[in-house]
């Protein structure tokens, strides 16, 4: 049975480099595996009112059931503020809620962190971490991902131009296959 990798990218932008590398990762998904792009387009600032009046929005609904119907999950994340996107914690606290019934729980995850500059977004990648510890997601700690001046990564096509960043996506990416299968519940 095919096992499902969801890929979330941490941008809105339409020309997000972290949507570009989201794209080049549903390539790579190897035999036995879908890799899927989740959205975080629809969905509203988060609210404890809307689980707690009952008013949660359909956007919610379907992120939620998406998200629990997936094995495992990539993050390609920008940095903002040396931090992680408003959006992608907004996604983050979304399916964390209402307390007690995280979509999130065990689910094995890995992080991509990019920027345009050389810190290549290393606050944003470990900001997340952090996050996933609260939410009981085991988090690939080898090999650590992070993608500078991503800004000259891309042809017009929208494909990798350097063979260095692709075989380093191609060799994280076969290295969560075998974290996802030793830590998948």
């Amino acid at each position: 049975m095919s096992k499902t990798i969801g890929l979330i990218a941490g941008s809105l932008r339409k020309a997000s480099f972290s949507k570009k590398i989201a794209d080049a990762l549903l390539l790579m998904a190897p035999e036995g595996y879908t890799f899927t792009t989740i959205s975080l387009e629809d969905l509203p600032v988060y609210n404890q009112d809307f689980d707690d009046d009952n008013k949660v929005p359909e956007s919610y609904i379907i992120f939620r059931n998406t998200i629990k119907d997936i094995n495992g999950f990539i993050f390609i994340t920008p940095e903002h503020n040396r931090s992680i996107p408003a959006v992608l914690k907004n996604a983050i606290d979304i399916g964390s809620r209402p307390y007690g019934k995280s979509v999130w729980e065990g689910k094995p995850a890995a992080i991509f962190s990019n920027s345009p500059g050389s810190i290549s977004g290393f606050g944003a990648n470990h900001h997340l971490r952090q996050c996933f510890v609260f939410l009981n997601m085991p988090t690939m700690q080898q090999p650590e991902v992070y993608i500078p001046e991503v800004n000259k990564l891309f042809d017009e096509e929208g494909n990798i131009k350097n063979k260095d960043t692709k075989a380093l996506l191609e060799k994280a990416v076969g290295a969560y296959i075998k974290w996802f299968e030793r830590n998948a519940g």
